[in-house]
């Protein structure tokens, strides 16, 4: 790190009855009182550097030998600073670097020690280190930016917040990937520091900043085009992880900051909306487990609305990218456990875009000729089909863990399961798991409910397990009990080519309960393959009471359906393996 000495005298200031004064022959004969600390001085050496002294001192009647009395209000900088110029204008030894610079700039300043009333005075000179050294280092910039906090309005008005982020900005703007500028610089007591670097070393250092001046620097850097999304996009990461560590143990400890009571979070809100509003254009410049890392934060700490529409709409572009604990936002608002609203605008905007997406591309494609080439912007139908079946499970995750919540209402739930496109889920098991356990959390729900609750679940599209369990679920709607019967009847009869339709004495028991008897829809094209295997499904045996209807007749539904392609014997031991639960009870 640069440095300048000044002067050449050996400090001579001494302090003595709580006054301040300086080893001379001759007499003081003035005093200048900064904050709580008076100095005895004399007017020749400050008044030939100093235009405010000349002017306090200027037009006032006194006698030679009374000394005069001037009071330095609100001094920038304080006693060190206006120790500084006194020692420049006695020409005692001082020495300016990065850590004081601005103070003392400041300083001269306020005392007028400008060329108008001295040529080669100490504004003039700091002003020269300023330009030559000061701006030329990297390291320089980012600590003279930091002094600037106490100095906020005397920096900006001097320039030296804007010049020292012009700098900044251009060293990176430079060469980005740079692996180094100077990385060795003298600390504040002159020792010498060594700093590992990397490809990013830029965004570990500007990570010292404070919020202001940090946009400031990031904002100039977007602006400029030369630095690469992926890079801008590391260093938010680095400075949301610096300055917002709270947040994070508090997630993780599923705790939330309190909005009102809490003296960080109004900076740490501020924070969080600057990174927000850096987030570059690009698509993938950040992850989406970042993206929800600062959705969680934007509902702890009661963000913004605008905030939490734009991380939405960034989330949903790349939705296919999470995970089912990324997803598993704390909720402020309700009663729930998790923000299932959340979640909800984010799939439904997913499969808006997706959809815009698709329809915009293939108009492209059509117009541009290419015969389903792939262009640049555009996602192949198979990219986007791919991105649609992951977010479906992962959705299907989703439901898992919010099933088990008892606040969860049945209508978001439902709309949960609605929003995720029919042809996305090609298995049905966590589906219908997660059917299964909100059936057992709310009990309460009613026979119209329960079948609202399965109208989107697919027997055929269950494995082998999941029927076996499907079939002695006494939680599920009787109707959904038939189809997964009748799915494997058709399974089965299929297999050996043939096609099967609705018995008519499983019509007839559908029609007495008051269910519509019509089969699901068509089987012709019901999967012939065999359902991958699900060791998660475990077979209870169906407890079976004589006075409960629903369970006489789900009994009689079983012994009419037989499966033409087995024996019966072997087709029901497999669906329901009494004696096996017997011998295990």
């Amino acid at each position: 790190m640069k440095f300048m000495k000044l002067g050449t005298r050996p400090d001579g200031f001494y302090s003595s009855n709580g006054v301040r004064s300086i080893s001379s022959e001759i007499p003081t004969d003035l005093i200048i009182q900064v904050n709580e600390t008076r100095y005895l001085l004399h007017k020749f050496p400050l008044l030939s550097k100093c235009l405010k002294l000349q002017k306090d001192c200027s037009g006032k009647n006194h006698e030679t030998s009374q000394l005069q009395m001037i009071t330095l209000a609100d001094f920038p900088g304080g006693v060190d600073a206006f120790e500084l110029c006194v020692k420049f204008c006695y020409g005692i030894a001082i020495t300016v670097s990065a850590y004081n610079i601005v103070p003392a700039r400041c300083a001269a300043e306020y005392l007028g020690m400008t060329e108008d009333v001295e040529q080669g005075n100490l504004a003039h000179k700091l002003e020269l280190f300023f330009n030559s050294c000061v701006l030329n280092g990297w390291k320089d910039c980012i600590v003279t930016l930091h002094t600037t906090k106490q100095f906020q309005l005397w920096s900006e008005e001097m320039g030296i917040t804007s010049r020292c982020i012009e700098s900044l900005v251009s060293k990176v703007l430079s060469n980005p990937m740079k692996a180094s500028i100077s990385r060795t610089h003298s600390n504040q007591n002159g020792e010498i520091e060594e700093y590992h670097t990397t490809k990013r070393w830029w965004g570990d250092d500007l990570s010292e900043l404070r919020t202001d001046l940090y946009w400031k620097t990031m904002a100039a850097l977007k602006s400029g085009r030369k630095v690469p999304p992926n890079l801008i996009g590391d260093a938010l990461k680095i400075y949301a992880s610096k300055w917002l560590p709270k947040i994070s143990r508090n997630l993780e400890n599923g705790s939330s900051l309190n909005g009102e009571s809490d003296p960080s979070c109004s900076n740490s809100r501020m924070v969080l909306e600057s990174i927000i509003t850096l987030l570059p254009v690009e698509s993938n410049a950040v992850s989406c487990n970042f993206l929800l890392k600062l959705l969680k934060a934007v509902n702890v700490l009661q963000a913004s609305s605008s905030s939490k529409l734009e991380l939405t709409r960034r989330v949903a572009l790349q939705l296919e990218e999470a995970r089912v604990c990324d997803m598993l936002i704390p909720s402020v608002d309700s009663d729930t456990i998790y923000d299932v609203d959340i979640v909800l605008n984010i799939l439904e905007q997913f499969v808006l875009q997706s959809q815009i997406q698709q329809s915009s591309c293939q108009r492209t494609l059509q117009s541009a000729g290419n015969g389903g080439c792939e262009l640049e912007g555009c996602r192949s139908s198979a990219a986007l089909n791919g991105a649609m079946i992951k977010v479906a499970k992962l959705i299907d995750g989703y439901l898992l863990e919010i099933a088990r919540d008892v606040n969860v209402p049945l209508s978001k739930f439902i709309a949960l399961t609605e929003a995720v496109p029919e042809l996305a889920r090609l298995n049905h098991d966590d589906l219908y798991r997660a059917i299964d356990i909100y059936l057992k959390s709310h009990p309460e729900l009613t026979k119209r409910e329960r079948k609202d609750l399965c109208r989107t679940l697919d027997c055929r599209k269950l494995s082998l397990e999941a029927c076996m369990h499907a079939a002695q679920n006494e939680s599920l709607p009787l109707r959904v009990v038939v189809q997964v019967l009748f799915s494997e009847q058709a399974r089965a009869a299929m297999a050996g080519g043939h096609e099967t339709t609705l018995p008519s004495n499983i019509k007839a028991l559908l029609a007495a309960k008051g269910t519509n008897p019509s089969p699901p829809e068509s089987l012709s094209t019901a999967a012939s393959t065999p359902q991958p295997q699900n060791p998660r499904f475990s077979c209870s045996r169906m407890k079976v009471d004589a006075n409960c209807e629903s369970v006489d007749v789900c009994s009689k539904v079983k012994q009419h359906c037989l499966i033409p392609s087995l024996p019966k014997k072997t087709m029901f031991s497999k669906l329901w393996p009494t004696n096996r639960v017997e011998n295990e009870k």
